[in-house]
Formats: C-alpha cells, sequence, structure tokens
C-alpha cells in the first residue's frame, strides 16, 4: 500500500499569533517553530501539525469536519476547563462514546479533544450497533 499514514495536518488560521499562543499555551502542544505572519509548526503527541496564516473573513463551516487531538481520561477535565476558560465556543455537545469536548480556535478551525481511539470506537460499535453496521476489524 502506498499510503503508509497521516504525515500532518494543515489549518488555515487568520491571526497566526493568537493561534500560536491557544495551541501551545491552552493546548499544550509542543512548539516546533515560528515563522511570523506565515506559519507555525507543532507536535500532537508525535503528530505533526501545521498552521498557515491566511487573510479571510471569519467563517465557521457548517461542516462537521473537525480535527480531534488525543488527550488521557486522567487529564481530560483540567484540558476542557482551560480550553472553555479561554473563551473557546463550543460548537458542539458531545454524543459518542468516549469523553470528547468540541471547540472553536480562535480563528474558527474546529477542533476536538478526545479520550478514545478507534479500537474503543470499535469494540462500541461491536457492542452496541444494529444490523445496518458492518464492523472490519
Amino acid at each position: 500500500m502506498a499510503i503508509s499514514g497521516i504525515n500532518h495536518v494543515t489549518l488555515s488560521v487568520n491571526d497566526l499569533n493568537a493561534s500560536f499562543d491557544f495551541y501551545r499555551d491552552i493546548l499544550g502542544l509542543k512548539a516546533l517553530a515560528i515563522r511570523r505572519n506565515t506559519s507555525a509548526y507543532f507536535l500532537a503527541g508525535n503528530d505533526w501539525i501545521a498552521l498557515v496564516q491566511m487573510k479571510a473573513d471569519a467563517y465557521v463551516s457548517p461542516l462537521y469536519s473537525h480535527l480531534a487531538l488525543t488527550v488521557s481520561i486522567s487529564e481530560f477535565n483540567d484540558l476542557s476547563q482551560r480550553i472553555i476558560s479561554s473563551g473557546a465556543k463550543v460548537w458542539q455537545e458531545n454524543s459518542t462514546p468516549g469523553a470528547s469536548l468540541y471547540f472553536l480556535d480562535p480563528s474558527g478551525n474546529k477542533l476536538e479533544i478526545h479520550t478514545g481511539n478507534w479500537e474503543s470506537r470499535m469494540k462500541w460499535l461491536r457492542e452496541n450497533s444494529s444490523s445496518d453496521v458492518e464492523v472490519f476489524l
């Protein structure tokens, strides 16, 4: 198979400095580099996230597309409180298994912190789904 994994995620932001502070100070991602007024790079665990400044009007997509970041169960409540206290807007209530908080970054990108993983989601689907769901693993 030619694809071996996800290389990185790039999010467009309209204020690089505010977004840099949010991703570093509120979410706690490890800052790798910042190129003023252009881009910034972070690690979330071993995963690479890039922020690229784009001039655009404030816009929040009506689509469900979002970036979910893993957080441990023991740290979920503290991080959720830090995000909410920062003024980040919650854009959806959680309706899936596992603890999740859905929120917007300073540029309106849809984010989620989540305590589960794909294995726990497949286990839940096997145990709770009707005949219209086919689980392969």
